[in-house]
């Protein structure tokens, strides 16, 4: 399933998400809660996030300092976790904190993820987004 879109969501006193129901059977199986790479919290399905982590680390030395980095940035600021019987899903405290949000949010697709923003920075994210992707696809191609 691709994830597009982006549905504006808060979190309930128990920092619990409402997953959008037309998304929810993607997670049947679990899901990972990760750290982004951005101030977000980034939500996958476990392969997914197997299949995108092993992009990365595949091609490096497994005794390589960067690879050791990356591989404990990843697995340490990720988390397992289930959808409860109505849909939701708990951010914990590390996650919050990481990503700056206390009730409302965004939850953006992004094909193979999904990215949950804080309201006030995924407005800003989004005019920064604005502004710099006509010369980002221009560039593709060309040789810089």
């Amino acid at each position: 399933m691709a994830f597009r879109g982006h549905f504006e969501h808060a979190l309930d006193a128990k920092n619990r998400l409402n997953v959008p129901a037309r998304i929810r059977a993607a997670f049947s199986g679990g899901l990972v809660l990760a750290q982004g790479l951005e101030p977000c919290v980034t939500i996958w399905t476990p392969d997914e996030f197997e299949r995108w982590t092993q992009s990365f680390l595949a091609d490096l030395n497994p005794l390589s300092p960067e690879r050791r980095k990356l591989t404990r940035y990843f697995a340490g600021t990720s988390f397992d976790a289930e959808l409860d019987s109505a849909g939701r899903v708990i951010l914990n405290q590390a996650l919050l904190e990481h990503a700056g949000i206390e009730r409302e949010l965004v939850i953006v697709g992004n094909l193979d993820h999904l990215e949950v923003w804080d309201r006030r920075r995924w407005g800003e994210e989004r005019t920064a987004l604005g502004n710099e992707i006509s010369g980002i696809a221009e560039s593709l191609g060309h040789p810089s």
